[in-house]
């Protein structure tokens, strides 16, 4: 494939709106993760993407060459990964990564992808480390802690070594990329469900059909005003994805009994501030920050109960989120996601 495709040959077809098939992005993004791609190359690569608009295609053969290139991880695929893809530049406090803690504790494997922060000032590992989560462990530990625990953090920057030959790059252009949408799609550890929050909407599809293409089971969202989370400001939009199929739903949190919110309520400051943040809403703390939390978290522990019961997909989603928030709350309430969080970090600080 080397021998025939180049980048001029890749820029070109960018260039002129054609896209570019599996193999073609497949070659694309081996050169990034080999390290053989240059700046400029990159750069090129990825603002022509996101000016022509990315394809499922596309963005499949990204992600088949990333994961071709991560580091394996020896787990049961049968977890759940909580993300947002980023870029929706509000910079609230790190809802997914609370709610992952929330849907541990509710009894969910979960198996957290996450970074640092690539365009807002706390990403889901600043406010682990923030919290006493040791990053830096080996693999064969990571999948230990995660027998241990029921909850592991798979560090982007230590088990996709790939990447870090974007991060300049990614980092000087200041805009979301197609790298924000592989994020949640190249998990290492290649979790059966997923709950995904989607900033921009013209890349829902995209993500959709990723999902679609594995068979996976999935929840990607997005608030109608642009969170990359289940928002309580308003309205948001399910896509539901099951064994190939997409089921699409309207949200109102007041139809959960949940307030609404003003975005000013959610925002978030650095790791310290954030982490401080979590520990009270993980300690009981209410208000609305809670309560966007706890419905994300339900919409994890949604996606996994489809996952393990694709059937449920014909219980009547509003139901299904009632369920799911008061066995959110009631990991709050009870005091085990408070425990949980401290069982995770002492596991991760465990000498052996």
């Amino acid at each position: 494939m080397s021998e025939t495709l180049s980048w001029p040959s890749i820029l070109t077809s960018l260039l002129e709106s054609s896209p570019l098939s599996v193999a073609e992005a497949t070659w694309a993004m081996e050169q990034v993760m080999r390290g053989e791609a240059t700046p400029a190359q990159l750069a090129a690569l990825l603002i022509a993407l996101r000016a022509k608009g990315e394809t499922v295609d596309e963005v499949v053969g990204f992600r088949d060459a990333v994961l071709e290139h991560a580091v394996s991880l020896d787990v049961d695929s049968m977890a759940l990964d909580i993300v947002g893809t980023g870029g929706d530049r509000f910079g609230t406090v790190n809802i997914s990564s609370t709610a992952s803690i929330i849907a541990a504790a509710a009894g969910t494997p979960v198996i957290k992808h996450g970074n640092r922060a690539a365009s807002s000032s706390s990403g889901s590992s600043d406010v682990f480390a923030a919290l006493g989560v040791d990053l830096t462990l080996s693999p064969e530990r990571v999948a230990e802690v995660f027998r241990r625990t029921n909850i592991a953090f798979v560090f982007a920057a230590m088990f996709h070594p790939g990447f870090r030959n974007a991060v300049a790059v990614r980092r000087e252009l200041g805009v979301p990329t197609v790298f924000n949408y592989l994020g949640p799609l190249c998990n290492p550890a290649r979790p059966e469900a997923s709950a995904v929050g989607v900033a921009q909407l013209d890349r829902v599809p995209l993500v959709v059909g990723v999902f679609q293409s594995r068979g996976a089971t999935a929840l990607v969202f997005r608030g109608d005003d642009g969170l990359d989370e289940l928002t309580t400001t308003g309205h948001s939009h399910i896509w539901e994805v099951s064994r190939g199929s997409v089921l699409e739903h309207d949200l109102d949190p007041r139809e959960l009994d949940l307030p609404r919110a003003s975005i000013d309520q959610l925002l978030g400051r650095n790791a310290e501030y954030n982490a401080n943040v979590v520990r009270a809403v993980l300690g009981g703390q209410r208000g609305p920050i809670r309560d966007i939390v706890l419905l994300n978290a339900a919409a994890g522990l949604i996606a996994y109960d489809l996952a393990r019961e694709p059937d449920l997909v014909r219980t009547a989603i509003l139901d299904r989120f009632r369920g799911a928030l008061e066995r959110a709350a009631e990991a709050v309430d009870s005091g085990a996601a408070t425990a949980k969080l401290e069982e995770w970090a002492r596991e991760t600080r465990r000498v052996v």
